[in-house]
């Protein structure tokens, strides 16, 4: 069962929830995949079963597919957020980074027919997560740096400061559809630099100057 960790290695004193995930959250990953720049967040749901542990190898289900990573900065939710919250990045207990796994070729077709993304999104163990950096709420100014590596290259540097909707007006949008409550995780959008996976990759997570998490890719059999 996936718990959610702090860095000490401890679990975190909260329950796991759901991942609201926000698509097309950096102009020059929505042009690498020819998508036009959206006016508000793009939100999606990830459930409980899609977390699972960065630190373990990751084992994909090829026979749903190429899967592609999606670097992400992770936000934990420690209160809950609803559309009274005021000043919701204050809620926030802790940062992480993570992956979200995208079944691209599918994606696309959904996408063709006018079809929700689910399948191509939410599939089990589709969200893996390094451990948390516990923080006493956020400040509107903070600037978040993160980076991942495929076999020691780096292929993604996310900045926060890059974002086209910030992580306080992020929080604000989903609060107006979906309660955020403790233990809940929100995934801020991929930089460009997206990818595919292949059995025996090397992946590393980086967050700040915090420890690299590293993990392999593995297939099931």
């Amino acid at each position: 069962m996936y718990q959610h960790l702090w860095e000490s290695g401890d679990a975190v004193a909260l329950g796991v929830g759901k991942a609201v995930c926000v698509g097309r959250n950096y102009v020059a990953h929505a042009k690498e995949l020819n998508n036009p720049i959206p006016d508000s967040p793009l939100l999606f749901i990830k459930p409980a079963s899609a977390f699972c542990d960065f630190q373990s190898p990751l084992a994909l289900n090829t026979a749903l597919g190429e899967h592609h990573y999606e670097a992400e900065l992770v936000l934990l939710v420690g209160e809950t957020i609803d559309s009274n919250t005021r000043a919701p990045l204050q809620h926030i207990c802790g940062i992480a980074t993570g992956l979200d796994l995208t079944l691209r070729d599918l994606q696309t077709k959904l996408k063709q027919q006018g079809h929700p993304w689910e399948c191509a999104k939410a599939f089990d163990q589709s969200c893996a997560l390094t451990p948390f950096t516990p923080v006493q709420g956020l400040d509107e100014s903070t600037e978040l740096h993160y980076r991942f590596w495929q076999n020691d290259v780096l292929k993604q540097h996310g900045d926060s400061s890059l974002m086209i909707f910030s992580l306080a007006t992020l929080l604000s949008e989903i609060s107006r559809y979906f309660t955020l409550h403790p233990g809940d995780i929100v995934m801020t959008g991929t930089p460009q630099g997206v990818g595919a996976l292949n059995e025996g990759d090397t992946l590393t997570l980086q967050l700040q100057d915090a420890p690299r998490y590293t993990t392999s890719v593995t297939v099931r059999r």
